[in-house]
């Protein structure tokens, strides 16, 4: 960045005057003096984020490589989010909730969520939720197999106390209404020899989506809390419960006091236990009756005249009953 001849002005008051200077790439430049000598003036005139203050306005020329930033032509909302800036407190957009300041970036650069195997979600603009939780657990990776199974059942439980209404679990992690789907669950770990480093636990959630807001091949299989209930959800308030019983739920599964609840849990939202279902594992089909989950998460079936099998991964859906 070259700077020459810079003044920068608040009304008729001169802050910064005749500045000239270069910042070189891939270096660290910091700016040095006494409260009130200008130094967030000159940072703000970089990316054109003086001239949003009222009265205040730039002399003299910034260069960004072969770009003068105050050129006629040039749009300074381009050059703020090629620019960044962090500033020394939070400036949120005083207009907005909590859950929209966080999600903004993610909203305007259109960041799209990733389910499991890969595949995608429809959502509105606004009022769903997507959030994702980081942890270094620092655990055996054998305890992971109930993990995402875990923290389900702690979802359903606060959907099930926040709207007077009880979802389902379909193993390993689709949240449903009456088979429908409100929500998924994603888990992602690194893993070391012999315990867990790092763990991504992602969640995205059908809140506000009016009910016909899906596209058509999504209007029979989706639905959101406020479909199923019939009336909006205060997003804020609802976000801020969600994350208290995930870092609880996350709490009680480090130090393995879930487990006493894990089995109630699970077999009281478990919507697949005793139906006709069918599991795919690659070319591979079984067909059989759901029977529940071990103690290790997997899913368990009883084949037609078939002893009882257990399985560890696969993409199971409820079967019709003829």
């Amino acid at each position: 960045i070259e700077i020459s001849g810079l003044n920068a002005y608040y009304g008729k008051a001169r802050a910064i005057e005749d500045i000239s200077m270069t910042i070189e790439p891939r270096s660290v430049t910091a700016f040095i003096g006494p409260s009130g000598c200008g130094k967030s003036t000159l940072l703000r005139t970089l990316n054109r984020m003086h001239e949003v203050i009222p009265g205040a306005r730039v002399e003299g020329k910034v260069m960004l490589d072969d770009l003068n930033l105050y050129g006629s032509d040039v749009d300074p909302v381009a050059v703020r989010r090629a620019i960044g800036m962090v500033f020394q407190r939070p400036n949120p957009f005083p207009t907005m909730s909590i859950f929209d300041n966080v999600a903004a970036g993610l909203k305007l650069n259109g960041v799209r969520g990733r389910g499991r195997l890969g595949r995608v979600w429809h959502s509105e603009a606004n009022g769903n939720l997507y959030a994702s939780f980081g942890f270094r657990p620092q655990i055996a990776p054998g305890r992971m197999a109930t993990f995402t199974l875990w923290m389900g059942v702690n979802i359903c439980e606060l959907i099930a106390n926040f709207t007077r209404v009880a979802p389902g679990i379909k193993w390993p992690n689709d949240i449903l209404f009456d088979g429908r789907k409100a929500g998924g669950m994603l888990t992602e770990a690194r893993i070391d020899a012999d315990q867990i480093r790092d763990l991504v636990f992602g969640l995205g959630l059908n809140v506000n989506s009016p009910a016909g807001a899906w596209p058509g091949e999504l209007s029979c299989r989706a639905i959101s809390l406020a479909e199923q209930i019939a009336a909006p959800l205060d997003l804020n308030r609802f976000t801020a419960a969600l994350i208290g019983r995930v870092l609880l739920a996350y709490t009680q599964f480090a130090d393995g006091t879930h487990l006493p609840a894990f089995a109630d849990l699970w077999q009281r939202y478990d919507v697949l236990r005793g139906r006709p279902v069918a599991l795919l594992q690659g070319d591979r089909r079984i067909a059989g009756t759901a029977a529940g989950v071990d103690d290790e998460g997997s899913l368990l079936i009883r084949p037609a005249g078939g002893r009882l099998q257990r399985f560890h991964a696969g993409d199971v859906t409820l079967e019709k009953i003829p």
